[in-house]
């Protein structure tokens, strides 16, 4: 099977950040690099490869750019602006569309303008009120960073930069749903995702090159957010979001559900039936499978040697795609919500099934409830889709 296309994480800084989020679990990936914080700049030459490559590997008219981190503003401005020219070089006809995750601690009013300049899609990272963000994220030094996260939001909203927040769902804010959800609204996020913290007692801290997490470890940390507690969150705040909300602001989780009832293509990779093509790019050009393996046996190449389109359509590539149905559970291939979900992140599959066959996602109890919980209105959703009718018009039947 070839791949028309693929996604990249594109990653400039490696795991360079300007925060010490305690919970972030991209921090073990110094290990890999143990020199990156004295180089960890993409260098100018694997920038053009990158972006000659990305466009190419693309049998499609719209190309993604999607720059992430550690912390994608530490290149400086500069950097994008010659990211920015050679796209305009090799776009060869395609849109080219640029996003940018930040933890906006940077984010002023000149970066707004370059933004707006550019048509740059800005996610926010915003775990909700000073105490809920301000319990993680933090500086280097530990200061709290919430009311500069504050201040980039409110940069982005007065220069008209499009922007969404992303929510890390942990034990700092998970019992408090609303709160998040509220606080998220008034601050002026119309599209907000909300990303369950899961993480396994795996951080080696001995300096040595890292491995793949052990299979049998089924220890979370404790900031982790709980299974059952996620899917109570979740559903939270759908039931204000069907009453108020819905066609004004988009929710992923609430939206990517829409979307497996109504039988149109997953917008989330965690829910599509395989994985693969969703790559992340290292500073130096190296590509994993996925940004949640970036271990040395995910690693597929670098693209100072192969291009972006051989590792999208070599064996290891198409192998991982197709681990993640073929390594479902009894329990799943039984699940009413197979469709919704097919087992979720292989990443979270590593608690025990009662088949015994294979692992079980350790979100599932929660989606499971989320998908139960919500199962009445989704379904009255897509009989107005499939009628031709808006799924937002579900908000009349509160009135």
């Amino acid at each position: 099977m070839r791949r028309k296309s693929c996604q990249v994480m594109i990653k400039p800084t490696g795991s360079v950040c300007n925060l010490d989020c305690q919970y972030c679990f991209y921090l073990e990936k110094e290990k890999l690099y143990p020199d990156r914080n004295n180089n960890f700049r993409m260098s100018e030459s694997t920038l053009e490869h990158l972006v000659q490559q990305h466009i190419a590997a693309q049998e499609i008219d719209e190309v993604i750019f999607a720059w992430q981190g550690g912390e994608p503003t530490l290149m400086g401005i500069d950097f994008y602006r010659k990211a920015v020219a050679l796209q305009k070089r090799y776009a060869n006809g395609k849109r080219v569309i640029n996003t940018f995750q930040t933890n906006g601690v940077l984010v002023d009013d000149r970066w707004c303008a370059f933004f707006k300049e550019h048509a740059f899609l800005v996610g926010i990272s915003i775990d909700g009120d000073a105490v809920m963000h301000d319990k993680w994220r933090v500086t280097r030094s530990g200061k709290p960073t919430h009311k500069k996260v504050e201040q980039a939001i409110y940069s982005l909203r007065r220069h008209g930069v499009e922007f969404n927040t992303l929510t890390v769902v942990s034990q700092a804010n998970a019992s408090q749903p609303l709160d998040v959800y509220r606080y998220l609204k008034d601050a002026g996020s119309q599209y907000m995702q909300f990303i369950p913290l899961v993480e396994r007692g795996n951080r080696t801290g001995d300096g040595k090159q890292l491995a793949h997490p052990k299979e049998s470890q089924t220890q979370v940390m404790p900031w982790s957010v709980g299974s059952m507690q996620f899917g109570k969150f979740l559903s939270a705040i759908f039931d204000v979001w069907i009453r108020e909300d819905i066609g004004n602001i988009s929710v992923q989780l609430f939206e990517q559900t829409l979307a497996a009832w109504c039988e149109l293509p997953p917008q989330v990779c965690i829910f599509a039936p395989r994985c693969g093509s969703a790559f992340a790019l290292e500073m130096n050009g190296d590509v994993y499978n996925c940004d949640h393996y970036v271990y040395a046996d995910y690693k597929l190449g670098n693209i100072n040697q192969t291009s972006l389109k051989e590792m999208n359509n070599g064996a290891q590539n198409l192998d991982f795609a197709e681990n993640k149905y073929r390594n479902l559970s009894g329990e799943c291939h039984s699940c009413p919500w197979l469709f919704a979900c097919y087992g979720g992140c292989p990443k979270h599959r590593f608690l025990p099934s009662l088949s015994g066959d294979t692992k079980q996602n350790y979100l599932c109890e929660g989606y499971r409830y989320f998908f139960d919980h919500t199962a009445e209105i989704m379904g009255a959703m897509k009989t107005l889709f499939q009628h031709g009718h808006s799924p937002a018009d579900i908000k009349t039947i509160f009135r």
